[in-house]
């Protein structure tokens, strides 16, 4: 005979309102997933096969600060983009830094500088596209008239990896460049269309935005979106998006109200209209997030699924259709996993922050920065 508590583990999971969410073809995570009271790993354990390597580590001849990882590969090689700064973020001498890796990601080159700041402005990583002849990467840049805080997006673009055109601004559909600071992960359908979102001016107000040009370098239009104003910025901040088994497309985005939960909204034509975007039960550290889909069409969340400030462990949720997050995995721990902080800044939180991430080579990269200062990235064999 089950127990009294397994009865009601049970009622809980089948018979709770969620199921007016998993109807509606929203993400939910099943109570039981994760344990948040187990503050180093939530209860849970790293797959096999987990390495995590360094890409770079600040010493007293570098900049401290680092964040804003992004990754991406062209003709063979991994190119690795983060925002740095001396010591606080977004410094008025904040730039783009670059590193490679030619050995699916075991080792790094030096890192380089991409894009550097100006007198009148300071910019942070916006991401690649990558395409079979071209490496677009995109800057995002910050001048310091503009109030309240916001920016503009630029590319660059490069045959090989070496030479880079000079910055150039992306442009939205009417011909004007784009009033706003691209989120790092824009995302390719299979018909060519890349769906991704922007913040754009006055403030930070996002919104998802689409475009047929597979560079991502023009042609920008944004969708129909109804966000949550508060006035400087949205209550929707640094989505990220998924592909649910119909097509459903998925944005997740952190919450400015300090819900300490996912927010989530629906796109069911290629990106072009969106639902209202409404609080899941999804737990989130009110940071920056990853998501995403395996070749076989699993759909994950990687982020720090806390229900508070705390960055740590950071950890990947998974679903078969994209709606039931039923499992997940441990990517990096608290404890003896989390390394001291080095050096001390603004803003330099400790754990694990604003991870993106990518499948190569059947394997799962999750770059990432901890405690503000070391890039670092965590491959997970997909098998």
């Amino acid at each position: 005979m089950k127990s009294i508590a397994t009865i009601t583990a049970f009622l809980v999971i089948f018979f709770s309102p969620l199921k007016a969410e998993e109807r509606d073809g929203l993400p939910y995570l099943l109570t039981d997933v994760i344990d948040t009271t187990n503050v180093k790993t939530l209860g849970l354990t790293m797959a096999a096969e987990t390495k995590t390597i360094t890409i770079f580590c600040p010493s007293d001849t570098t900049h401290h600060y680092a964040n804003g990882v992004v990754m991406t590969a062209f003709k063979g090689t991994l190119y690795c983009m983060w925002q740095s700064s001396l010591t606080d973020e977004d410094a008025p001498e904040t730039c783009v830094m670059m590193s490679k890796s030619v050995d699916v990601g075991m080792s790094w080159t030096r890192p380089e500088l991409l894009a550097s700041a100006t007198d009148s402005s300071y910019c942070t990583s916006g991401g690649w596209i990558s395409t079979e002849e071209t490496l677009t990467a995109f800057i995002n840049v910050w001048p310091k008239h503009i109030q309240p805080v916001g920016g503009y997006t630029y590319y660059m673009i490069s045959k090989d990896g070496e030479a880079w055109s000079d910055p150039e601004p992306v442009m939205m559909a009417d011909g004007q460049p784009m009033a706003g600071v691209i989120e790092q992960d824009p995302y390719p359908l299979p018909n060519g269309r890349v769906v991704g979102a922007a913040h754009f001016q006055l403030g930070l107000h996002v919104n998802p935005i689409f475009t047929d040009d597979p560079t991502g370098r023009s042609g920008w239009q944004k969708a129909e979106f109804n966000g949550h104003d508060k006035g400087k910025q949205s209550q929707e901040l640094e989505p990220s998006l998924y592909q649910q088994q119909d097509g459903t497309l998925v944005m997740m985005f952190r919450d400015q109200n300090s819900s300490y939960l996912k927010m989530a909204s629906l796109s069911h034509d290629g990106g072009k209209t969106w639902t209202e975007p409404i609080v899941t039960n999804i737990p989130d550290a009110r940071m920056k997030q990853s998501a995403g889909n395996l070749p076989d069409g699993t759909a994950y969340l990687v982020g720090c699924p806390t229900g508070s400030k705390r960055r740590y462990p950071l950890v990947a949720l998974i679903s078969d259709d994209g709606i039931r997050f039923d499992n997940a995995i441990l990517l990096r721990a608290g404890g003896s996993d989390l390394q001291p902080q080095r050096y001390p800044g603004k803003a330099k939180t400790i754990g694990y922050s604003y991870p993106k991430s990518m499948v190569y080579n059947d394997k799962l990269y999750v770059c990432y920065s901890t405690n503000k200062e070391e890039v670092e990235c965590t491959i997970i064999s997909i098998k």
